[in-house]
């Protein structure tokens, strides 16, 4: 009997298995939960409002390093936050713009942010202050004028610090801003959602802080960007959804 072709073999073997499975995402390392309050974004979904959650930041949020923008984390936040929470009218909106401090965020708040009329705003800040040497002093004064404006109109906003990758590492001030963001979350009340925390705990946990960072030695890769989006969604659903979520 003369044999089939490869092609032609590989062909009857779909109709009768269905399509290959694709492979699965990598798993994330586990590391503890942080919690978050979120009382306007809460009373949105319990009242069924639509929620618009903005990420505002620099590159980290923009997602420089993610091989698409399907990968960065506002977008794997969202599908995150739509498989935990399906009924929810929820959009999340990617405010990222790459090489930005504070002080060019705030200068496109109004327009980028308070405009868009969020429930939410998560603002990453913090890194490309470190890398321009901006005084620690500065960038909190802004960073509390931007808190005050957004809460003045009945905001979320939570607080993200900077990655632990090689770059922000290698900056003598690093700390400084890492304890400006953290002292000034503490003094407003508004939540920090801490990627140097959870970092750490990935490090410790057998991950180190290199597989989550690309080659560029500043920016998550697609895996990092895929594990921070998941803590976040975790800590968004326990603040303001269901307290389990499924599989977890």
């Amino acid at each position: 009997m003369r044999a089939l072709p490869p092609a032609l073999l590989l062909g009857l073997a779909l109709l009768l298995t269905g399509p290959v499975p694709l492979r699965a995402e990598e798993p994330c390392p586990s590391a503890p939960a942080q919690r978050l309050s979120l009382p306007a974004t809460r009373a949105a979904l319990v009242q069924g409002r639509p929620v618009t959650v903005i990420a505002f930041g620099s590159s980290s949020t923009e997602g420089s390093g993610a091989s698409g923008q399907d990968r960065t984390y506002p977008a794997r936040l969202e599908a995150g936050l739509h498989a935990a929470l399906p009924e929810a009218r929820l959009t999340v909106l990617n405010r990222g713009r790459g090489g930005e401090d504070v002080t060019e965020m705030m200068a496109r708040l109004e327009a980028d942010v308070i405009q868009a009329r969020p429930t939410l705003v998560i603002w990453q800040a913090g890194a490309n202050a470190v890398l321009r040497g901006m005084a620690p002093e500065d960038f909190t004064a802004l960073l509390e004028d931007g808190i005050g404006r957004l809460r003045a109109r009945g905001v979320d906003v939570v607080l993200m610090d900077s990655q632990r990758a090689p770059r922000i590492l290698a900056s003598p001030n690093f700390e400084r801003f890492d304890r400006a963001i953290r002292d000034t979350a503490a003094r407003l009340h508004v939540p920090l959602f801490s990627r140097a925390a959870l970092m750490e705990a990935w490090a410790a946990a057998g991950t180190p802080s290199a597989e989550m960072i690309g080659p560029d030695g500043l920016h998550h890769n697609d895996h990092g960007y895929d594990c921070l989006a998941q803590a976040l969604t975790h800590a968004m659903v326990d603040a303001a959804g269901p307290r389990r979520i499924a599989g977890r």
